[in-house]
């Protein structure tokens, strides 16, 4: 997988993402795809409530970008690197495009399909299985602006 430092400016730039889903009132979600050699060939966050479209999460859209750059679907080599734990919607996404590598910074306890709900990824019965880097593998720094985005934006939605 690409070197650490590369991951770390991945999950940044999936972070400020996140951030401009605020913008359209949508969950604050980001997602880019690296390809072998750390570049970014698409990146993507959260458009449901701008665009209407139940599909239009982070991972589809960073996913369907890198495959418009690379001209194929296949994204062998690459990484997507995101701030929240792919649902089972954008897990098989992940499976499908056959990236060889998943990075997330935050948790999702009521739908994750990377390891904590489902492990959707890592089924042994499915012929791509990318290596999965979990919040515990990722600098603390970054994890706790992944979820604190999260928890704020909820935060506020309750109070409403």
């Amino acid at each position: 997988m690409i070197g650490r430092d590369v991951l770390d400016a991945a999950l940044r730039a999936a972070i400020a993402e996140g951030e401009a889903a605020l913008e359209t009132g949508d969950v604050p979600v980001g997602a880019v795809v690296l390809d072998a050699d750390g570049a970014v060939l698409g990146a993507g966050r959260n458009e449901r409530e701008a665009t209407g479209d139940p599909t239009a999460h982070a991972e589809v859209l960073a996913l369907r970008a890198a495959a418009r750059a690379r001209g194929e679907w296949r994204l062998g080599g690459c990484t997507l690197v995101v701030t929240l734990e792919p649902c089972t919607m954008c897990a098989g996404a992940t499976v499908l495009s056959r990236v060889d590598g998943l990075v997330y910074g935050a948790r999702d306890a009521k739908a994750g399909a990377a390891g904590s709900v489902w492990d959707a990824v890592r089924d042994p019965r499915l012929n791509h299985r990318p290596e999965v880097v979990p919040p515990d593998l990722v600098p603390r720094e970054l994890a706790d602006r992944c979820s604190d985005l999260l928890s704020r934006f909820f935060a506020r939605r309750r109070i409403r």
